[in-house]
């Protein structure tokens, strides 16, 4: 029997959905987390559901509201997906596994998935996030860094005189006025780290992988190459799902 599986990647600030059928996406969106309407009217449009599967990094509160929405329309308990000190062939670096958000943990696991070497995954959403994993499974470690929408917010609350027109660009040509010196130092701020972090790696180069809402643009103003990868938390979703006891 055909089986409808709600994912959800819900975020700091806003989320992402997909419905899919039988392993095939039947039809995907996105909206704030502060918008809880917005969910409500897609639980309401569903025929049915059989599986709900969510990577969170909210908090308890926002997890148990959206317990409650999907209880009340479905008789079906979301599972939500945790970070663990192994899943699979994938090992965690960190002594306390559960304080890696879920969202950095899916996105290796849907990497490895993809790709059996070395890996880096590199996450552009509200933090840019930089996962170097080995070809044995080992996370070797990483880097969370602010993302662009963090570096102007932070720069428009403690620099007066700055103040810019949210039109440019990012790209890394020096800036002739001060909303390009902004955006483009943000975007070599962005693309700095990335390379910066490639250049600590010894040994083999890692496979490029590039998720997140900024990361197709970042991958593009790195120009080292690379893997656009928009749904690897999903998939890792999946992957974690699928070895679930």
């Amino acid at each position: 029997m055909s089986r409808l599986c709600l994912q959800l990647d819900v975020g700091n600030s806003s989320a992402k959905w997909r419905l899919v059928r039988d392993g095939a996406v039947v039809t995907r969106g996105a909206y704030r987390t502060d918008d809880t309407d917005s969910l409500a009217a897609l639980l309401a449009c569903a025929d049915h559901l059989d599986d709900v599967w969510v990577s969170s990094v909210a908090g308890p509160e926002q997890e148990s509201a959206l317990q409650a929405l999907v209880t009340k329309r479905w008789p079906v308990e979301p599972w939500f997906a945790r970070t663990a000190a192994t899943t699979g062939d994938l090992r965690n670096s960190y002594a306390e596994p559960v304080r890696m958000g879920v969202d950095r943990w899916l996105a290796m696991l849907g990497a490895r998935d993809r790709n059996s070497g070395r890996l880096c995954v590199v996450d552009a959403g509200s933090a840019l996030t930089i996962d170097l994993v080995s070809a044995a499974g080992e996370h070797e470690g990483g880097y969370i860094i602010p993302g662009p929408a963090l570096m102007e917010r932070a720069l428009l609350l403690d620099t007066d005189r700055v103040r810019f027109a949210e039109d440019a660009d990012y790209t890394l040509a020096p800036g002739t006025s001060t909303a390009e010196a902004v955006r483009h130092g943000i975007a070599l701020a962005q693309a700095g780290a990335v390379s910066i972090a490639l250049e600590q790696v010894t040994g083999s180069a890692p496979a490029l992988l590039f998720c997140g809402g900024g990361g197709e643009a970042l991958m593009q103003l790195l120009d080292q190459g690379g893997q656009w990868a928009p749904e690897l938390v999903f998939e890792g979703l999946e992957v974690m799902a699928a070895l679930r006891p």
